[in-house]
């Protein structure tokens, strides 16, 4: 009688945990499919990836070399810029230093201080022209208005008069520009 409430078994319904719809359980219990590698590609992939990872790989250390060499190579051309410039505006200079040599030998023996006189504002004016040449100006401070990106304030006096109130009334110090950038500040004295 036990056996009449005995279900038929059909070998087909019987749940297998190794086979579910056509899937294999491996050992902790995740469901993979036969035809795939463990990292989920299929098997003919598995070979192809390696071999695109490895190109990757490659170019990726063949484009990082070539960047290290950019750069040294940019680094050296950048202090032979800066060699070259220097050497540039010293050669520019040279004949107002043999000015000076010349003009320091003329008046040696000289008791004239005129003479001394106008070969200094000689040089000078040809030191000028040759500086202004390479792009350096000199700023027109006196007289105007006070701007804390070009002038640096020593100190505050009196206005002598009441338009030079909060206004540039001295200049200690010239400011430069070269080109468009501020070299050196001017050291201003300011009318209060």
């Amino acid at each position: 009688m036990a056996d009449d409430n005995k279900l038929p078994q059909d070998d087909n319904l019987t749940a297998d945990p190794t086979n579910v719809a056509g899937e294999m359980a491996d050992v902790d219990g995740e469901i993979t499919d036969p035809n795939m590698t463990a990292t989920g590609a299929p098997q003919g992939e598995g070979t192809r990836t390696d071999a695109e990872l490895a190109d990757l790989k490659d170019k990726y250390l063949r484009l990082a070399a070539e960047f290290e060499n950019y750069k040294r190579r940019t680094t050296k051309e950048r202090i032979e810029l800066f060699k070259t410039a220097n050497q540039e505006l010293m050669t520019a200079l040279l004949p107002v230093l043999d000015d000076f040599e010349r003009a320091r030998n003329a008046t040696r023996e000289t008791t004239d201080a005129n003479a001394v006189r106008e070969s200094i504002d000689i040089i000078q004016s040809k030191l000028n022209k040759t500086l202004q040449q390479k792009g350096l100006t000199a700023m027109e401070t006196k007289g105007g208005d006070f701007d804390a990106e070009l002038h640096e304030a020593i100190t505050q006096i009196p206005a002598p008069s009441d338009d030079l109130k909060g206004k540039v009334v001295d200049e200690v110090e010239k400011g430069y520009y070269l080109g468009d950038k501020v070299i050196r500040h001017a050291k201003v004295v300011l009318g209060q």
